[in-house]
């Protein structure tokens, strides 16, 4: 039998060996290591900030198919990487986030699929200057079979400006969302921009694209807002023709219900990151089940 001592050198040699063996997979002891993960896309988003509001729209819109009625839809199968999802009509260059990410899955391959989007658009967001989401750990995979319908997102215009906002309503609160998260979901818009190629619509809603701010509001409070006149469908520009508003966007300082609201966040930047801040992890979680508060930055 080994004694207490040389049972002690075996392990302190076993240690040494370990410590100059090969690199230990990018695997935590209890599983994926979503700090490092986080760390990955940031950097992906600093090289290339023009990613960071595709990733976000990436989480959002793998999130947003929920139906609380139906009992299904929502981020947990991680169903947008298969091109029947990718091919709805909201989804329109997404394909290229799914892409972006395929790296790090395999550098990471004991993370799923659900949990990388949404994961990926909250560090996106972070690496963008905004708020820090709580993120949690644990989604599985699902097959093909559950993809959702098309059509389970918002539409930007129904046409008139009482039935957008119904429309709004209507799919937000399938997903179990009030007034007040509408518009606090909204803030996002501060990123990113629309394309002919994607969307149909053209151009950014805010002149820094690729920060996360509070001007969205600002912008829709204070600017004068008109109908552009192009051959695309319908959209507004300011007074530069440089930023756009969708319909959907016009609406929330048209409604007086979700008014208010706008007002406060064009006012508040503390305010709009907390209440989107909870807004977007309430969406992350929709139809999800069993998962651990987690730790990324």
């Amino acid at each position: 039998p080994v004694s207490r001592r040389g049972a002690l050198a075996l392990a302190a040699i076993a240690a040494a060996t370990c410590a100059a063996g090969p690199a230990p997979p990018a695997v935590a002891a209890d599983g994926p290591d979503y700090k490092a993960v986080a760390k990955d896309v940031m950097d992906l988003v600093r090289k290339d900030p023009d990613k960071g509001p595709t990733l976000v729209r990436l989480a959002w819109h793998s999130s947003g198919t929920y139906d609380k009625a139906q009992k299904d839809g929502g981020s947990g199968p991680g169903t947008i990487r298969f091109k029947k999802e990718l091919g709805h009509g909201a989804n329109a260059g997404l394909d290229k986030a799914v892409d972006w990410l395929e790296p790090l899955k395999k550098k990471y391959p004991d993370i799923s699929y659900a949990d990388l989007y949404t994961l990926g658009g909250c560090a996106a967001i972070v690496a963008m200057g905004g708020p820090q989401i709580p993120w949690k750990a644990g989604r599985v995979d699902g097959g093909e079979d559950l993809v959702t319908p098309d059509g389970r997102l918002p539409a930007a215009d129904k046409g008139a400006p009482k039935a957008t906002a119904a429309g709004l309503r209507e799919v937000f609160g399938r997903m179990g969302f009030n007034d007040q998260e509408i518009v606090a979901l909204s803030g996002a818009h501060a990123l990113g921009r629309c394309h002919p190629d994607a969307s149909g619509y053209d151009g950014p809603w805010t002149p820094t694209p690729t920060l996360f701010t509070n001007g969205y509001f600002a912008l829709l409070d204070n600017v004068k807002w008109t109908p552009k006149q192009w051959s695309g469908p319908f959209q507004y520009e300011d007074p530069s023709g440089k930023l756009m508003m969708l319909p959907s966007d016009l609406v929330l300082i048209e409604d007086p219900k979700f008014k208010p609201f706008v007002d406060k966040y064009a006012k508040d930047k503390d305010l709009f990151f907390k209440d989107f801040s909870k807004a977007f992890a309430k969406l992350l979680e929709l139809g999800t089940s069993g998962l651990t508060p987690t730790e990324y930055v």
